[in-house]
């Protein structure tokens, strides 16, 4: 039996992933380009590799994590992330690192849905919203020290942080095999098991579930939105700040130093949002969370526009900071929001739909704006923020639908009282 609750295993758990995560991802991309020499283009495609794989595996996935088991799932998962970093790091070519991509996108579709859904039905919906948002200021707080960690194994080996952090990745999956509970789930009986039946059925009926109510549908319209202009962000911010405003020769300090200064005082920033975000919320209250979301991506694509067209080093860095710490705020909303629609027995396979929309996405909206960058870097921001804009207007009417929803209810209420 597990020493550890499942609160308890899932801020351990966003800890040490997050602290792995950072250690690697603050020296991959200039290990990329560095190291194993990869040109835009073969970045732009190693993007594209892990949207269409996450696209291929998300429903699969997601419909056995339903079946069988979200624990096994997520562990599975979890491993294979590990796995694809200590193969990218380990082999500087640029096969590798499309095969890493494949193995990475594999497993997160292991996890994407069932790792949420577990949290769920462990904790209990009431509870969700404070867990979701617990975890990731423990995950902001782990990420610090990976950056530290990564900025002084980068100085020696810029692929030392991405071998150790693929490690400790593959080490936390052994932790999660020993201490991670699933009591909350009950699979699907043996002799119903192992039939492509009983899997179409669960698809199915996850399908049925979001065409039967319509913020489920904003959801995953507000998903291909994010997807859209996500790439054009992940993919070419470093860029921007490296080329149109010359960082190494303004500050006169390497990239993997400057980076991992920006992501410690992001962290830094997000720890406290999220404290602010956890404290003015009403995380239990569909029209709450909806609220908080309109406004922060609101934030994004102003800001992201703004980062575009910015005059100067100093005004991007600010722009940068505020764009960055919204995205991590919408992130746990989002789960929060997307959770408060979902019954228990589809949660996994609808989460994972989700993913699928984020995917097609951002497969569809990379290229184009790789393409537009390639002309002008400032002209690929606004378009992204431009692409993420029509997200506020499904957002704004479900505010509506919310809004309405109260006032039909209110009236009801007080006569009941009455």
């Amino acid at each position: 039996m597990s020493t550890f609750s499942a609160y308890h295993v899932h801020l351990i758990r966003g800890t040490l992933f997050s602290f792995a995560n950072s250690m690697i991802w603050t020296a991959m991309m200039i290990y990329q380009v560095q190291i194993v020499g990869m040109t835009p283009l073969q970045l732009v495609l190693a993007g594209t590799t892990l949207e269409v794989t996450i696209f291929v595996c998300e429903i699969p996935t997601g419909i056995v994590a339903d079946l069988y088991s979200r624990r096994l799932s997520s562990i599975i998962g979890f491993f294979m992330m590990g796995l694809s970093y200590l193969l990218q790091g380990g082999i500087a070519t640029f096969g590798a690192i499309i095969a890493g991509h494949v193995l990475w996108g594999v497993g997160y579709t292991f996890t994407s849905g069932a790792y949420s859904a577990w949290l769920v039905d462990e904790v209990g919906q009431d509870q969700a919203g404070n867990a979701f948002v617990r975890g990731a200021q423990v995950e902001q707080l782990g990420a610090v020290f990976g950056v530290i960690g990564s900025m002084a194994l980068g100085s020696i080996a810029l692929q030392v942080p991405i071998l150790l952090g693929g490690a400790i990745m593959l080490g936390s999956t052994v932790f999660l095999v020993f201490f991670m509970p699933e009591t909350g789930f009950h699979p699907t009986p043996a002799p119903d098991r192992n039939t492509w039946q009983k899997m179409g059925d669960t698809f199915r009926e996850g399908v049925r579930v979001i065409r039967r109510q319509p913020t489920l549908i904003s959801i995953m319209a507000v998903g291909i939105f994010f997807g859209l202009y996500s790439e054009g962000w992940d993919r070419l911010w470093q860029a921007h700040l490296l080329t149109t405003f010359n960082l190494e020769g303004a500050t006169g300090q390497p990239a993997i130093v400057w980076f991992g200064v920006m992501n410690i005082v992001t962290m830094g920033l997000g720890i406290a949002g999220a404290e602010v975000l956890r404290r003015h919320v009403k995380l239990n209250q569909p029209r709450s969370v909806t609220r908080a979301f309109f406004w922060l991506t609101a934030v994004m694509v102003g800001s992201i526009i703004a980062f575009g067209l910015a005059p100067s080093l100093l005004v991007a860095l600010g722009l940068f900071f505020v764009f960055v710490l919204a995205r991590t705020l919408i992130e746990p909303l989002l789960s929060t929001w997307t959770n408060q629609h979902i019954d228990s027995q589809v949660r996994a396979t609808v989460l994972s739909m989700q993913s699928q929309t984020d995917a097609i996405g951002q497969t569809v909206g990379g290229p184009p704006l790789g393409l537009v960058g390639e002309m002008s870097l400032r002209a690929a921001f606004v378009a992204s923020g431009l692409i993420l804009s029509p997200a506020l207007f499904i957002l704004r009417r479900v505010r509506h639908s919310h809004n309405a929803d109260s006032m039909v209810l209110e009236p009801a209420v007080e006569a009941a009282v009455e």
